[in-house]
C-alpha cells in the first residue's frame, strides 16, 4: 500500500508539471504571437557558437536602439506564426535561432546587420517587415533606412531651418525699426 502511495504522488507531481509546463508554453507562445504582430520588423538568425558575453553585448546593443532579443523554441515559434501575416518566414526558424524585433520598422535591422558584421557566428537568416517577408538582403536593405528618429530629426530640421529663417527676417526689421526709433527719440530730446 505504501509502494502505491509513493506511484499515485509521483503520478500526481508528473501531471503537475506537465500542467504547469504547458501553461508556460502557452505563455510563450502568447508572447511570441505578440511579437510577430506588434513589431514593425522582425530578424531570424542564427547565433551557433556565441559566447554568453556575446549574447550580452548583443542584448546590450539592442536595448540602447530600443529593440529586443529573444531566443525561443522554434516549434513554439511557429505555432505563434500560424494565421499570422508574416507566417511565411517560419521556414526560417530551423536550428539555433535568435529574434531581434522593434516596433520601429528599422533599428532591430540595424542592430542586427551591425552585430552580424562584427561576428562571423551570427548568421543572419531573413525576418518579416509587416507582412513582407525578408531574405537577408532584405534586411541589409532595410538596415540602410533611416530610423524613425533619424527622420523625425531631418523632418524637424527641414522644418526648423525655414522657420528660423522667417523668425530672423521677422525680427531683424522690429530691431532695425526699435533703434530707428530709439534714435529719432534721443534726437527730439536733445533738440
Amino acid at each position: 500500500m505504501f509502494g502505491t502511495s509513493m506511484s499515485r504522488d509521483a503520478q500526481v507531481s508528473l501531471n503537475l508539471e506537465r500542467t504547469v509546463d504547458r501553461a508556460q508554453k502557452e505563455r510563450v507562445v502568447e508572447e511570441l504571437g505578440q511579437i510577430f504582430e506588434s513589431s514593425g520588423v522582425v530578424v531570424i538568425a542564427h547565433y551557433t557558437g556565441l559566447t554568453v558575453a556575446e549574447m550580452q553585448d548583443l542584448r546590450a546593443r539592442a536595448s540602447d536602439a530600443g529593440t529586443s532579443v529573444r531566443v525561443a523554441k522554434n516549434r513554439l515559434a511557429k505555432i505563434a506564426l500560424e494565421g499570422k501575416p508574416c507566417e511565411n518566414m517560419s521556414d526560417l526558424l530551423t536550428g539555433m535561432t535568435v529574434l531581434t524585433y522593434s516596433e520601429d520598422p528599422v533599428s532591430a535591422a540595424k542592430v542586427a546587420e551591425d552585430f552580424a558584421k562584427e561576428n562571423k557566428k551570427f548568421e543572419i537568416l531573413g525576418g518579416a517587415m509587416g507582412e513582407n517577408a525578408l531574405d537577408r538582403a532584405g534586411v541589409e536593405a532595410v538596415s540602410k533606412m533611416p530610423s524613425r528618429d533619424e527622420l523625425i530629426a531631418q523632418i524637424a530640421s527641414c522644418i526648423g531651418a525655414p522657420a528660423s529663417n522667417i523668425a530672423g527676417a521677422i525680427g531683424a526689421p522690429a530691431s532695425n525699426i526699435a533703434s530707428i526709433l530709439s534714435t529719432i527719440e534721443e534726437k527730439a530730446e536733445a533738440a
